[in-house]
Parts: C-alpha cells; sequence; structure tokens
C-alpha cells in the first residue's frame, strides 16, 4: 500500500548514547550528531508498552526458537513502534536506533514477525528454527537479491513450512539475508525450485549498542523539545480564547490526544469544564479514565450520553456498520454531541480539540482552528495539530499522568470498542473483554440468521459493504474463496413492502456529510438497476452483482443504500431519488405518472408496470415527484427534500 506523507519524521537517534532525540540534530547529552530514525511515513511512531514487547518477543521466539525475542529486543532498551500502510495491521519495530523487524497481522495466522537484516543478526548463535543453510557458492547470488533455490541449499529446519519467515544463514553460521520460505523445509535439500524469496539481504555491519535507558530518562533529555512545544501550545490557547470571546471546553475522548489537550489548558492556568460524549459503544475503563482524570483535576464535566438504544435499538434495521456504511456516527455520536452544544452553549463554544495532522489527509488539510458546518455553534481549535504521537506521549510521560490502560493492550488509538474502522489485530486484542465479547456473540448469531459463513466474522468482513481489493484478494489468497460467495446472504428473502429508515448527518470519524438508509428487506438489484439510469450518467455496477453506483449513492442488495455530498441538500436529494428508484421498479402501482413525466419516452408500460429503454433515458429527472409507491413513513417524510 502507498506510503502517505502527513508530516515529517520528528524521531532521531544518538548513536552514541542509543538514546532517541526529538528533532535536535545535537544529542543535549553529549553534543554528538544524531541521526534520523529511516521509517515509513506517515513516522507517527510511538513508545512500546512492555505488552507490545512481550507479544513481539513471543512472536520471534516462535519463528525462531526461545531466547530469540530477547536478543533482538534486549532487557531495557527502549523499543519504538511506527504504524505503517498494510492489509490488516503492521508495525516496524526500532531498537538501538534501528528498524529491526516489522511486526504483521497475517489474516488467519495472526501476528507474524518479520526480521529486518539487522534483527537477523541479532540471532547469530542463538536462532533454533525459522532458519535455512545455504551453500557458499549461493550467497553472492541473493545478496545480489537472487532467489535462493532448493539447489543451493545445504540444510533447512524440519519444520519450515511454505510463506514462512525464515533467516538465511551459512554452514559457519553467518547471516545472509532473511525472506520468505517458499516449500516446506525437507523439499528444499536436492530439491528443485525457488526454496527461499529474500526480503531483506543486503549486506550490513552489526549495530552494538548495549548502553539501557528508562521513558522517564528519554523524558528529561527531551525536555527542552517537549517545553518548547509545550510553550507554544499553551500560546495558541491564551491568544485563541482571548481572540474569540466564547465560553471554552476541553472535549475529552480519553485517548492521548485529548489528554495532551486538557493538559496543556492546565499548563495555560486554567481550569475549563470538560465535554465528554459517551457514546455507549465505549470500554467501560475509558468512561472511568475520564472521570478520574476530570475529579483529579477537580474539572466540571459536562457529560453527554447516546440513548440506550441510539445503536443496538437501530442495529436491528441498518445491521452491522461499516467503513463504508457508517450510520452510528451520527446516532452515537454527532447526535449526542450536537445535543450538549445546543444544551449547555446556546451561543456558542470553543472547543480545544485533540486532532493531529499525523493521523489522516483529511485532519491534515484541516486548519488549526476552524468550524464545522455539522455541529452548529462550536469553533474548534487544536493546540496540537503539528505534534506527532512521540511529542504527545513524552508529554503526557513528562506530567507523571495515568493514561487509558488500553494503550498497554495493544490498541494505538481509544474509540468504540466495535467501531468497524478497527483492524483484526486490535479485534484480538479486545477478545477477552466482556463488551467485545457479546458483540462478537450478535456477530455470530446475526451471520446464522443471514445465511453467511463463517469466514464472514472470522475475517471482519462485516467492516465493508464493498471489500477493497487488497482485501478482496488476501481473503480469496488465505480461504480459497471469493469475497462474493462469503458475504452473500443465501438465507430466504422476505418478500412484502419497502419501508426505509434514514440516519443522516456529518460522520466525525470520516469528516464529511453522508446519508445511509436501511430497507426493510433484500431487493432484486438486477430490476431496479435499470431504473439507475435516470440518477445519473455514471453508473458502476458490482461485477458480483451486490450493489449499483450511480450520482455519489450506492444501492445494495441487501437493502443498504448510502449518498454522500458537502451538501446536505444535495445528500438527501440523492437518497430521495435513490428510493424512488426503488420502489419504482420493485412495486409499481401501474399509475402511469412517472411515464406521463418522461418527455423523452424513456419509460413506458408494459403489463400494468412501469419499465425502462435505459438508452432512451436523458436522466433529466423529471419523472422524480408524487409516487403512490414511495409512501414514506412519518418518521422520515421530513428528511427529504421532495
Amino acid at each position: 500500500m502507498a506510503a502517505v506523507r502527513l508530516g515529517k519524521n520528528h524521531l532521531r537517534w544518538c548513536g552514541d548514547c542509543n538514546l532517541p532525540i526529538l528533532e535536535s540534530k545535537r544529542c543535549p547529552i553529549c553534543d554528538s550528531e544524531t541521526e534520523e530514525v529511516i521509517l515509513t511515513p506517515p513516522a507517527d511512531s510511538r513508545p512500546a508498552f512492555e505488552g507490545d514487547i512481550e507479544r513481539i518477543r513471543n512472536a520471534l521466539d516462535r519463528s525462531y526458537g526461545e531466547g530469540s525475542g530477547k536478543a533482538v529486543l534486549p532487557e531495557g532498551h527502549i523499543v519504538i513502534l511506527n504504524k505503517v500502510p498494510g492489509l490488516d495491521r503492521m508495525d516496524e519495530v526500532v531498537c538501538d536506533g534501528v528498524v529491526v523487524a516489522t511486526m504483521r497481522y497475517d489474516l488467519g495466522d495472526g501476528w507474524k514477525a518479520i526480521l529486518r537484516m539487522q534483527g537477523a543478526m541479532r540471532l547469530k548463535g542463538i536462532i533454533g528454527k525459522g532458519y535455512v543453510v545455504c551453500d557458499d557458492g549461493a550467497v553472492q547470488y541473493v545478496q545480489d537479491s537472487k532467489n535462493l533455490m532448493a539447489p543451493g541449499v545445504s540444510s533447512a529446519h524440519p519444520d519450515v513450512k511454505p510463506w514462512d519467515e525464515v533467516v538465511i544463514l551459512t554452514n559457519d553460521g553467518t547471516i545472509v539475508a532473511a525472506g520468505s520460505a517458499r516449500m516446506n523445509g525437507p523439499d528444499m535439500v536436492g530439491g528443485r525450485g525457488i526454496a527461499v524469496k529474500p526480503r531483506w539481504y543486503k549486506p550490513e555491519e552489526l549495530i552494538e549498542r548495549p548502553q539501557k535507558h528508562t521513558w522517564d530518562y528519554v523524558v528529561e533529555v527531551n525536555r527542552p523539545v517537549i517545553d518548547d512545544r509545550v510553550n507554544e501550545a499553551v500560546g495558541f490557547i491564551k491568544n485563541t480564547i482571548e481572540k474569540n470571546k466564547l465560553p471554552a471546553v476541553v472535549s475529552f475522548s480519553g485517548g492521548k490526544d485529548s489528554q495532551a489537550t486538557l493538559l496543556l489548558t492546565l499548563d495555560a492556568g486554567l481550569k475549563l469544564p470538560v465535554l465528554f460524549v459517551d457514546t455507549g459503544l465505549e470500554f467501560d475503563e475509558t468512561v472511568r479514565f475520564v472521570h478520574d482524570t476530570v475529579k483529579r483535576h477537580d474539572l466540571k464535566l459536562i457529560e453527554e450520553k447516546a440513548s440506550a438504544d441510539a445503536f443496538f435499538g437501530n442495529l436491528v434495521y441498518f445491521g452491522p456498520p461499516a467503513k463504508d456504511y457508517r450510520w452510528c456516527c451520527k446516532t452515537n455520536k454527532l447526535g449526542p454531541t450536537v445535543n450538549a452544544i445546543t444544551k449547555n452553549f446556546p451561543d456558542g463554544v470553543l472547543s480545544f480539540i485533540g486532532q493531529r495532522k499525523y493521523e489522516s489527509e483529511a485532519r491534515k488539510a484541516k486548519s488549526r482552528i476552524w468550524r464545522n458546518p455539522w455541529t452548529p455553534g462550536q469553533l474548534g481549535a487544536s493546540p496540537i495539530q503539528n505534534w506527532s504521537a512521540m511529542h504527545v506521549w513524552l508529554y503526557i510521560f513528562s506530567k507523571k499522568e495515568p493514561y487509558n490502560v488500553w494503550y498497554t493492550r495493544g490498541l494505538d488509538r481509544i474509540g468504540c470498542f466495535l467501531c468497524p474502522a478497527s483492524d483484526l489485530a486490535e479485534f484480538e486484542a479486545m477478545k477477552n473483554n466482556e463488551r467485545y465479547t457479546k458483540w462478537d456473540e450478535f456477530l455470530e448469531n446475526y451471520a446464522k440468521d443471514k445465511g453467511l459463513p463463517a469466514e464472514w466474522k472470522e475475517f471482519g468482513l462485516w467492516r465493508w459493504k464493498n471489500a477493497p481489493a487488497s482485501m478482496r484478494e488476501e481473503v480469496e489468497r488465505v480461504t480459497g474463496k471469493d469475497v462474493s460467495d462469503l458475504t452473500k446472504r443465501s438465507a430466504p428473502e422476505e418478500g412484502g413492502p419497502l419501508r426505509i429508515k434514514i440516519q443522516d448527518g456529518y460522520s466525525p470519524c470520516t469528516i464529511g456529510y453522508s446519508v445511509e438508509a436501511a430497507l426493510s428487506r433484500p431487493i432484486n438489484l438486477e430490476k431496479v438497476k435499470p431504473f439507475c439510469r435516470a440518477l445519473g450518467w455514471i453508473i458502476e455496477v458490482d461485477p458480483d452483482g451486490e450493489y449499483v453506483s450511480a450520482d455519489y449513492t450506492t444501492i445494495y442488495r441487501d437493502g443498504a443504500i448510502v449518498s454522500k455530498s458537502g451538501a446536505v441538500a444535495d445528500a438527501k436529494r440523492r437518497m430521495n431519488h435513490a428510493w424512488q428508484v426503488i420502489v419504482r421498479a420493485e412495486q409499481c402501482v401501474g399509475c402511469g405518472l412517472c411515464v406521463a413525466r418522461c418527455r423523452p419516452g424513456a419509460l413506458y408500460m408494459k403489463d400494468g408496470k412501469v419499465e425502462i429503454h435505459e438508452d432512451e433515458c436523458i436522466f433529466c429527472r423529471e419523472c422524480f415527484g408524487p409516487c403512490p409507491s414511495a409512501d414514506f413513513t412519518d418518521n422520515i417524510k421530513d428528511d427529504f427534500d421532495q
């Protein structure tokens, strides 16, 4: 996946002191020159917690034998993780100033340690499995980026299987390369074909830096940089309050970024009220952490809770939320946020928010102070817009503040426990949590009810209405099955009149406006598709027949509809038109009103039902209007611009 550059990489390293140094080209301790740690963008690195280190060591021990984990990550050495683009979750592992490995979460297999050369060389004399021994004559070919062929293998560990990560070494134990096996270990010896595809093979000198340090010491070394960042942010907070004559609050989610923002307002000498929106989908530990933090600093808490049935009451209509079907953002996040602001700050409010440009391209594009059109009366401001995650963590460490316990359990972001934007790796970290266990049970029952196979839940396919090509390819590689077969509902489809339920509004998670709708039953997409010509010229049809898209609106066979736009009226109009297209195709009553309005003559009546000549439709949209079939229920009638 393509790397995204969102800002400068601030992580540098002093090789003489074996210390991470932020920003400075000179070490504050020994004054020697520091070097940039080469990271994959966006280079938003963070400290590795004890749970992270234990997970990495365990993966290394499983792959390369007992003791491999501590050989690669020695006790007392600073370890840093850098999240990089991947199919699920992937982190570069930095120790002693170099990337020693990559941790990758694979579908069906879980966490896998992929060694870089510096990590592989640390296993010399220690590695007990996961190795392939090559002949001396094959070394130069491997180091010239050639595959290690079976005739060049003198021995291999018997447990090596295809696609295992392995280390290539010589008969005297010299580490030559690290890569991926392409056949079983025993088959390599005397066999033919590719034995190992090297991934890292360029000769390097082993970097040995024995100095041990604590994060407390790292904080003290980097204090001048932290203090500079804090002073600038404090000045920003005070100036923003002075220029905008509004009551001010801190928006606190329980995550590290909003925690840092809260602490900065305290450093500014302010005791601002804290606004916390309890979506009803938070971890219990997050809610407790918010309450404990507010109490510890003697601050006023403004807490707004989503209604008890905001999510689970709507789940029966909309089904599981998805990355491309985030109806829950409106019901559980946007709604309560707007209610809290309207109720407590009718004349407007200045909200200090922990937004950072390193989080996404959308956040990078936003200014440091902004007005959100979907939360009337709120002026947002981010003191940490230009901070990296490492700045945030060193600042929190410097304050000796407790932080959300879920960061120590493998999560690098805190939010709703069932968020479809989560990785499978994050769901694995949650698997023993009581709240997530209940969600997992819901997914299990939902799959059975809809006739969906076990892989639908196992591989998190519920997280998309239309899974991306990369995920489709990986699932097919692992299962041998096409994703369309794993997401097709084989349960009987009920007939009867169509009804529609709608959620619309700004999506805080994706920063955009959308309307999501759920029909009361699946639809016959083959019948609906021809009428979609009236929506617009550009029509995209899923090759597997699961959806059709036109005019920024997507209609799914299972009854879901998504309409997106930068303008509220446009999104609602498109949803209205999508609804009319569907009922026109599915339950025409034969009145002929739409036919009479169709000047080009594309619509016509046949056997008492409306039909369409697609090629004659000029999408003038004059056919849209009063239609007896489009009998909106009272609770949604006002949602459309009719």
